[in-house]
């Protein structure tokens, strides 16, 4: 079988022809290894930015940690140096300890001591004081806020505590604050120790993503190439189990195809056999004919060798039409489409185109229709072929018999069961022994001892197309009223109507209780 290929390439070393001027391109190929790729790398880069602020946020909320205990303890201590001297708050904080306390290499430390009046007590005057209208936390309770100062941000510890000894009754307002220096020197150096490594981590990343899918993808490889090593006539199944579970059903619809595929070559090779076997037979009859008729002698002699030798040339070319449209019959099985079809105008027609071959053997071809149309779903073509096949076959084996003659009918009618169509094809042959009416559907078989030879393809030619359109065929006796002796065959082919559902267990044969 030819080899059948995820992706259509060019082999190795061959380049791609060009497209013609008339030629499309036709869509791009996808690559499921790219797609892979792409649905995992993308958010891992599409989160990265994500992961920076979210670690620069998480950087600024540590580096506030330990700078605003330090500021806590610095404004709990100023508020523990609260005195009250002759009814005036001080603060009572020797000079060293003031020193101490703005002593910063690298930020701005301020502090402000002041009443509730806003009385300025010690301190930076302009450092700015809490909003009026923000909830003012109870006493000795130390509160943080951002703010600005001098042009820069400060980060401000602030609480409230009453005069030591003092019976007031507003407390007095204690702020220590500084710069954001050393914050900010601290949250970069712990996003430089996060942001730093998954520079080296991205691409580690994505080398070890290409490398998971490479291994991950390998199986499909492998089973790409136990495919291509395959022989041309090699239709036997792919082991499923060896296949990755995911891609288990596209193997197992593959077998079921190549399962197909070795049923046809088998069913071809089979006719091949028989039809090159049946073919020896006449063409051995036509030569030996032919040498005789060279052997003549008198004009009579070579008469009577010419008429065998047509008569023998018209057996072959019989056998030789019915076999191609067997073929034909069985190559349009799957590519045939199903139409809505008036069977009784197919056979009207067909069965004009048999007057002349039927009258010309003195025989009486009619037909009987129902009074409005009996449509199927079906393929015209075959439908046709196959009532060509049957009336045919009444007219080789009706045999001549005095006026008024043989008779042939083609008849269509409903079925009783409104769901059905039937087309039956009677003559008043010698029938068919009930014996031989199961092999007579098989193919190049026929009934010895018959009066006409034909080539055993015609009622394997209305099978098939019968099968093909899920109709029963039934072969029964016909005994005609002028020719008693003779038993007459009629063949009847039950089709389910178009637009009918079948029932529920599919079944058909409760509907021919009148046979």
């Amino acid at each position: 079988m030819p080899e059948t290929l995820p992706v259509a390439r060019p082999a190795a070393g061959v380049d791609a022809p060009p497209l013609g001027a008339g030629q499309e391109a036709g869509p791009p190929t996808r690559s499921l290894f790219g797609e892979i790729l792409d649905w995992m790398l993308a958010p891992l880069l599409l989160l990265w930015p994500m992961s920076i602020a979210v670690t620069y946020l998480v950087a600024k909320s540590i580096a506030n940690g330990p700078f605003d205990r330090a500021l806590e303890s610095s404004a709990l201590v100023l508020a523990q140096q609260l005195k009250e001297v002759n009814g005036r708050v001080t603060l009572q904080l020797p000079m060293t300890a003031r020193e101490i306390l703005r002593a910063d290499e690298t930020d701005t430390i301020y502090y402000q001591v002041s009443t509730a009046k806003g009385e300025l007590i010690s301190g930076d005057r302009e450092l700015p004081k809490p909003e009026e209208d923000e909830d003012r936390p109870r006493n000795g309770q130390v509160v943080f806020r951002d703010d600005k100062f001098s042009g820069n941000d400060i980060r401000v510890a602030y609480t409230y505590v009453a005069a030591g000894g003092l019976r007031r009754e507003e407390p007095a307002l204690v702020q220590v604050a500084e710069t954001l220096d050393k914050r900010a020197q601290l949250a970069n150096e712990i996003i430089k120790g996060v942001i730093l490594p998954q520079f080296l981590i991205l691409p580690l990343a994505v080398v070890l993503v290409w490398f998971g899918l490479t291994r991950g993808l390998a199986p499909l490889h492998e089973l790409q190439r136990r495919i291509r090593e395959r022989r041309p006539d090699d239709t036997s199944p792919i082991d499923e189990q060896a296949a990755p579970q995911e891609i288990m059903p596209l193997v197992a619809s593959f077998n079921d195809l190549l399962s197909q595929l070795d049923q046809l070559l088998a069913a071809q090779k089979r006719f091949i056999a028989d039809a090159a076997h049946q073919m020896k037979t006449p063409l051995a009859g036509l030569q030996m004919q032919a040498e005789l008729a060279l052997r003549d002698q008198t004009p009579e002699e070579l008469r009577r060798s010419l008429s065998q030798i047509g008569a023998s040339s018209e057996r072959a070319a019989h056998m030789v039409k019915q076999l191609l449209s067997l073929a034909r019959m069985e190559n349009m099985a799957a590519a045939a489409a199903s139409t809505p079809i008036d069977l009784t105008g197919l056979a009207r027609e067909t069965v004009k185109e048999w007057l002349q071959p039927a009258w010309a053997k003195g025989l009486d071809l009619g037909f009987e229709e129902p009074g409005q149309p009996v449509v199927i779903g079906g393929n015209a073509v075959m439908l046709r072929e196959m009532l060509n096949n049957l009336i045919d076959n009444a007219i080789r084996y009706t045999p001549k018999s005095p006026p008024p003659g043989g008779s042939v009918t083609v008849r269509v009618r409903r079925h009783r069961d409104a769901g059905f169509a039937v087309l039956e094809v009677e003559d008043c042959g010698p029938g068919i022994p009930l014996a031989e009416r199961g092999k007579v559907m098989q193919r190049f078989y026929r009934i010895l001892g018959g009066e006409s030879e034909g080539s055993g393809l015609g009622l394997a030619i209305v099978k098939e197309i019968v099968d093909q359109h899920h109709g029963e065929v039934e072969i029964l006796d016909h005994v005609h009223s002028m020719e008693p002796r003779l038993t007459g065959t009629l063949i009847r082919i039950t089709f389910r109507q178009a637009g009918m559902r079948e029932d529920a267990h599919g079944d058909t044969g409760e509907h021919h209780a009148d046979r």
